[in-house]
C-alpha cells in the first residue's frame, strides 16, 4: 500500500514538472506566434512585455499585493478589524523591547559589516601572495555553503556551557577552562550574548566578502603597483592609497549586500536564543508580535519598518551598478 502511494506521488510529481514546463513553453510559443502577426512597429513594443508578463504576474501576486496588504494591516488593530492610525508605529518606536531590538540591529550592522568586509579585504590581499591561495580561499569560503540554521546548530555546540567543575562539552568553554578561567555562559550572559551571535554571522559572511574583494584586487593593474614600489611606497601605503581607492566601488557593493542580509537576520537569533535575554532583532520581534502575541497590526508595522530600512540600501546598490555600466 505504501509502495503504491509512493509510486502515485512520484508519477504526480513527474506529471507536474512535465505539464508545468510544457505549459510555460507552449504559452510563450503561442504568445510569440500571435505577436508576430502584428505590424513590425507594434510588435517590437509589445514583444518584451509578452515575455515579462508571467514574471510580472508572479511578482505582483506574491510580492507587491502582499506588501500592500501588510501596509494596510499596519494601520489596523491586533485583529485587523478597526483602524488605529499610527498607534502601531508609535509602539514600535517607544516600546522598550522594540528599542532593544533596534539597538541590537544597529550593533549587528556596524560589527558584521565592518568586521566581515575588513577581514575579507585583508585576507583577499594576503592570500593573493601565497602559493596555496585556492586552498586558503576554499577553507574561508566554506561556511557560505552552510545555512544560517545549520551554522547556528554548529555554534550551539561551540558555545555549550556547563557549571564550573563539570566537564565542558563546548569547544570555547573547554579552551577557557583549560586556560584556568571559569566557564562563560555565552548565550545567557547579557554582556556577551549579542557578540556571540554576531560572531556567527561574521564567520559566515567573511568568505563572501573575501571572494568578491579578491576578484577586485586581482583586477588592479600590476604596473600601477610596481610603479608605487619603485617610487618607494611600502606595502602598507600601497594598501591604503592604491588598493582601497581602486576597489572602493566593490567594497561599497559588498558592504551594502551584507547590510541587507543583516537587516533581515532572524535564523541565528531564533535558533540560538529565541530572542530572549535582550538578543531580539527587528525580524525576530516581528515574528513574536505576529505569531506569538497574535497582534497582526504591530507585526505588520514592524515589517513595514524593516522594508523601509532595506529599500534605501537596495536603491544605492542599483544606482552603483548603473554608474558602473555607464562608465564602461
Amino acid at each position: 500500500m505504501q509502495e503504491t502511494s509512493n509510486i502515485i506521488r512520484l508519477i504526480s510529481a513527474i506529471a507536474a514538472i512535465v505539464l508545468g514546463s510544457g505549459g510555460v513553453i507552449a504559452l510563450f510559443y503561442a504568445a510569440n506566434i500571435l505577436v508576430n502577426r502584428l505590424p513590425y512597429q507594434t510588435r517590437s513594443r509589445i514583444l518584451p512585455w509578452v515575455y515579462m508578463a508571467p514574471a510580472l504576474a508572479v511578482l505582483t501576486a506574491f510580492l507587491i499585493l502582499p506588501t500592500m496588504r501588510t501596509i494596510i494591516l499596519s494601520f489596523m488593530d491586533r485583529r485587523s478589524e478597526a483602524w488605529v492610525g499610527f498607534d502601531n508605529y508609535i509602539f514600535a518606536f517607544t516600546n522598550s523591547d522594540m528599542l532593544v531590538a533596534f539597538r541590537n540591529n544597529i550593533l549587528w550592522l556596524v560589527l558584521v559589516t565592518g568586521v566581515s568586509v575588513s577581514l575579507g579585504l585583508v585576507i583577499a590581499v594576503l592570500v593573493d601572495r601565497v602559493r596555496y591561495e585556492p586552498l586558503a580561499k576554499a577553507l574561508i569560503f566554506l561556511p557560505m555553503a552552510i545555512s544560517f540554521v545549520g551554522a547556528s546548530v554548529i555554534w550551539r555546540f561551540v558555545y555549550a556551557y556547563q557549571p564550573p567543575g563539570v566537564d565542558q562539552i563546548g569547544l570555547l568553554n573547554a579552551v577557557v577552562v583549560a586556560l584556568g578561567f571559569e566557564p562563560i555562559g555565552w548565550l545567557v550572559n547579557k554582556t556577551v550574548n549579542n557578540f556571540a551571535l554576531i560572531a556567527i554571522m561574521i564567520w559566515l559572511q567573511t568568505g563572501f566578502a573575501m571572494v568578491l574583494l579578491s576578484s577586485a584586487v586581482k583586477g588592479i593593474p600590476q604596473d600601477v603597483l610596481e610603479a608605487a614600489r619603485i617610487d618607494g611606497a611600502n606595502e602598507f601605503q600601497i594598501f591604503w592609497r592604491i588598493t582601497i581607492p581602486m576597489i572602493s566601488s566593490t567594497i561599497v557593493v559588498v558592504s551594502t549586500t551584507i547590510i541587507v542580509l543583516v537587516l533581515k537576520v532572524f535564523d541565528i537569533v531564533f535558533v540560538m536564543t529565541g530572542g530572549n535575554l535582550d538578543t531580539d532583532v527587528i525580524a525576530s520581534r516581528m515574528i513574536k508580535e505576529m505569531f506569538n502575541f497574535r497582534n497582526f497590526g504591530r507585526g505588520s508595522a514592524i515589517a513595514v519598518i524593516l522594508l523601509l530600512a532595506v529599500i534605501p540600501v537596495m536603491v544605492t546598490n542599483i544606482r552603483r551598478f548603473q554608474q558602473q555600466e555607464a562608465n564602461r
